[in-house]
């Protein structure tokens, strides 16, 4: 691990994973909810999980790691919020810039620090929105190109 960003991607991934996690785990341990909610608080458990030990892979400097994380920043790009659909997943960190489809469309940003987030849903807002978490594009980038 050379970089400084990549430093800063890992200790993300651990926070927001581990957080993440147990936010995920004691969801499915209140279990209040249907079976499609179980189904995808065990995907974010898996997510979260993934996340963690990705980020520990990359402050270890391993390979894999690298690879990983790769990936895990790619899952945390995307963010979709339509009548029909929702996504959304951020570990660690996010700034979000997105679109709000609608007679007239606008722009919308928001970031956090020290967050973790997970939406997956059929159905969502009546006003599509779509846009990119602009870390997690950045974060790929460094991962991808930056060796």
């Amino acid at each position: 691990m050379n970089s400084f960003f990549t430093r800063i991607i890992a200790v993300f991934e651990i926070a927001g994973g581990l957080f993440g996690l147990v936010h995920q785990f004691e969801r499915l341990l209140n279990g209040r909810f249907s079976g499609v909610d179980a189904i995808v608080a065990v995907l974010g458990v898996l997510l979260f999980g993934f996340i963690l030990i990705a980020g520990v892979l990359l402050a270890s400097n391993d390979g894999r790691g690298t690879q990983m994380s790769i990936w895990a920043q790619f899952l945390q790009a995307p963010l979709i919020a339509t009548p029909m659909f929702s996504y959304a997943l951020s570990s660690g960190a996010f700034a979000n810039l997105s679109v709000t489809l609608q007679r007239s469309p606008h722009l919308g940003f928001d970031w956090a620090i020290a967050e973790h987030g997970w939406l997956l849903a059929l159905g969502g807002p009546s006003a599509a929105h779509l846009g990119i978490n602009l870390l997690a594009l950045v974060s790929w980038l460094v991962l991808r190109f930056g060796r």
